[in-house]
């Protein structure tokens, strides 16, 4: 067996699968997505089934609205140094929540001079902010929370209440820290509750406070909850080559980090408590995650509603608050990139979101690793080349055992392919004349195998860091290459990878078959057309690893060569 054969059989493989998913994404069969002209937010079926039902001093059962009515239409605009964002009054839901440090679209300087060189106009490019929280009917994505009161407590403010807010807009100045925006809610017992968001320099995690102020007679008892309400994301300006995970993540104790997606919505409701635990929607490089404090126990819960809207989300035991005292109920919004070590500081499992899959516990120490090298040479790119290089040396000897195996084999391919020729009709005889040909040169035609399928776990888990590291995004290598999470603009570098594929290649032992080996000769050309439309980073990956291979190949079968002389 040839091992060159079985590494890019393997490697054809797991493109064509990477192929076959992005196929599905653009011509599969795609759920039927309708809206109204207006989500219907007077409705109760989006909040959480706590098991209790609010009802009014006397015991009969309201819907949730608030007793004080104040304008519904108000809307406050926040502006941090990180986020772009609006509160709506109606209920204190977060939306139309921009990423101001991370555009959609990055310009591409070498790009647009050649462009005006040749007296073409630049690339248009959106440059603006990534939208998390969207109000749009057809990208809807809103973050809500609120409190449910027990039965026989006074009501609460869900996120249907209106609530009144002295300012409609704040922004943080320079030399601030932190920036807090109150809403306030009255009923007509006399029960106050305070909506407090508090935003940090630097930070995409936003506390909101719900502080309860019992001015009644009678012991107040209810719960909060937190939950995330959107349809499913499309990602209009994503590779159609790369595919990834969009949709609901719960993560509890017991079960650790676990997906639900829309079609499990669909089946059947999530209903699970634990101690801790977090809830988020998440996408390509950005999540958005409710954190509830980690010393209680939560439930978390799905809810599929009307016009493809799916809700995910928790609420918290029931608490009691006695009369003419307050208690302060508090939670946690993250909304931004998936930057690992930024979201462990927020919630154990956070970083979870970045995905590797079943490869996780190999994915994050090459992210560390890549992280690491990042600190010290300060550009992206030559982290990739740094880790690049000490996988390369991590697995030294069995390359080494790997190329030598090859070696062998190409020295000894003229007389395999003469008892081709001279047992063409006798299939046995020439197994058997090829098992003594490789007793007596000491050669294993398995030894080139093992040890590259020993590193394929490694490579494939290298793959998916390099795919789902946010940090790369629209970060630069050198010269043309400006977005290492975009293609080449010129395709140089998959030029480069197939040059390399074909000189390592031409190392290999050819197949004795004279079909095999034109399908071999092929596999440059195919691979090349293939990473034409992967992203650069991970095409200088493949440059790398392959010009490191080439070279210690070549080393090790000039060596073997030597010895037979």
């Amino acid at each position: 067996m040839e091992n060159m054969r079985v590494l890019l059989v393997l490697a054809l493989m797991m493109t064509s699968y990477l192929v076959w998913e992005a196929w599905q994404i653009d011509y599969g069969p795609k759920p039927v997505t309708t809206v109204s002209e207006r989500p219907d937010i007077d409705s109760s079926a989006d909040l959480p089934i706590t098991g209790s039902v609010q009802t009014d001093a006397s015991g009969q059962s309201f819907e949730a609205v608030p007793l004080l009515e104040v304008p519904s239409d108000k809307i406050i605009t926040v502006t941090t140094d990180v986020f772009s964002l609006e509160i709506d009054t109606r209920g204190g839901t977060v939306r139309n929540l921009d990423l101001l440090q991370h555009p959609r679209e990055k310009v591409n300087t070498v790009v647009n001079d050649l462009r005006s060189m040749v007296g073409l106009d630049p690339e248009e490019k959106d440059e603006g902010p990534i939208r998390l929280f969207n109000a749009n009917l057809e990208k809807l994505f809103l973050a809500q929370s609120g409190l449910i009161a027990n039965t026989g407590s006074s009501t609460a403010p869900d996120h249907h209440a209106s609530y009144r807010s002295d300012k409609d807009q704040y922004q943080m100045a320079v030399g601030e820290d932190t920036l807090s925006v109150p809403l306030t809610w009255t009923n007509e017992q006399g029960l106050v509750v305070t909506k407090t968001f508090i935003f940090k320099r630097g930070s995409y995690d936003i506390s909101v406070d719900q502080k309860v102020k019992n001015n009644t007679s009678k012991a107040w008892s209810g719960r909060q909850y937190a939950q995330l309400l959107r349809v499913p994301f499309v990602d209009d300006k994503g590779n159609t080559f790369i595919r990834t995970y969009a949709g609901g993540v719960v993560y509890t104790a017991e079960d650790m980090y676990q997906k639900v997606d829309y079609e499990e919505m669909e089946d059947e409701n999530l209903s699970v408590s634990t101690l801790g635990g977090w809830s988020a929607m998440i996408q390509h490089y950005f999540a958005s995650a409710w954190v509830p404090p980690a010393d209680q126990e939560n439930h978390f819960y799905t809810k599929k509603l009307k016009d493809s809207r799916y809700v995910i989300g928790s609420y918290s035991p029931a608490f009691e608050v006695a009369p003419q005292t307050e208690a302060i109920f508090t939670s946690h919004l993250f909304a931004g990139p998936k930057i690992q070590p930024m979201m462990e500081e927020i919630a154990i499992g956070l970083e979870l979101t970045v995905d590797y899959g079943w490869l996780t516990i190999i994915g994050k120490p090459i992210y560390w690793l890549l992280n690491q090298i990042y600190g010290y040479v300060g550009n992206w790119g030559l982290s990739i080349l740094g880790v690049t290089l000490t996988i390369k040396l991590l697995f030294f000897k069995l390359s080494q055992a790997s190329f030598r195996s090859m070696a062998k084999m190409r020295k000894i391919q003229p007389r395999l392919k003469e008892l081709k020729e001279k047992y063409d009709d006798d299939r046995q005889r020439f197994n058997t004349e090829m098992m003594a040909m490789y007793k007596k040169e000491k050669v294993n035609p398995m030894g080139g195998c093992l040890p590259i399928l020993v590193q394929i776990p490694v490579f494939i888990s290298l793959y998916w860091v390099l795919i789902e590291t946010v940090e790369l995004r629209q970060a630069g290598l050198t010269l043309w290459i400006q977005d290492l999470s975009a293609q080449d603009p010129f395709f140089v570098l998959p030029v480069i990878m197939g040059i390399t594929m074909k000189l390592q290649q031409s190392l290999n032992p050819a197949p004795i078959d004279p079909l095999q080996a034109k399908v071999m000769k092929m596999f440059p050309i195919i691979f090349t057309v293939f990473f034409l439309f992967f992203p650069a980073g991970l095409v200088f990956y493949w440059v790398c690893n392959n010009t490191l291979s080439f070279l210690q190949q070549w080393y090790i079968t000039r060596q073997i060569e030597a010895e037979g002389k």
